[in-house]
């Protein structure tokens, strides 16, 4: 019977090991998802006057610390995207679609320009969108109505037709 018991201990010990590792091999790889996703917003940044990017987003600090993210305190992973005001100048690659726990986004009152990637319409969380007073163009993206959460949306002040 003592060789039973020992049997089932080991059995839990493993079991609750293969948990830990399995969720915190996820919680890394969702992580390291929304940084790269993050970093290429960065890289395709051409101008950042106010230095608000090139001076806070590093890989050597988390992203929830990083400005303008907030990050969701169950799973950490971004839910918010605020660069409100920043004069920022460049595109929106289609590597932000990975940010697939992105509740709210807030790049109003930049120089952002271009089309808005098909990929973005991965974001299917978003509850709040505000790009006005950008350069965006191109037709206003059909995938909006496939947004069920969506509360606000503001696009004026582009150049979409």
């Amino acid at each position: 019977m003592g060789n039973t018991g020992f049997s089932l201990a080991l059995m839990m010990a493993l079991l609750f090991l293969h948990f830990v590792v399995t969720f915190s091999t996820k919680t890394t790889t969702n992580f390291s998802t929304d940084q790269s996703a993050l970093l290429a917003l960065k890289a395709h940044i051409v101008s950042d006057p106010q230095k608000m990017l090139k001076t806070n987003w590093y890989t050597t600090t988390s992203i929830c610390n990083w400005v303008g993210l907030t990050c969701g305190s169950r799973h950490q992973r971004v839910i918010a995207l605020n660069l409100s005001s920043m004069l920022l100048t460049g595109t929106v690659p289609p590597h932000t679609g990975k940010l697939s726990f992105l509740t709210w986004l807030n790049m109003r009152n930049n120089n952002f320009h271009g089309f808005l990637s098909v990929q973005m319409a991965n974001l299917h969380r978003l509850k709040y969108i505000r790009l006005f007073s950008n350069n965006f163009y191109g037709e206003i993206p059909s995938w909006f109505r496939f947004f069920s959460k969506l509360q606000f949306l503001s696009l004026s002040y582009n150049g979409f037709t």
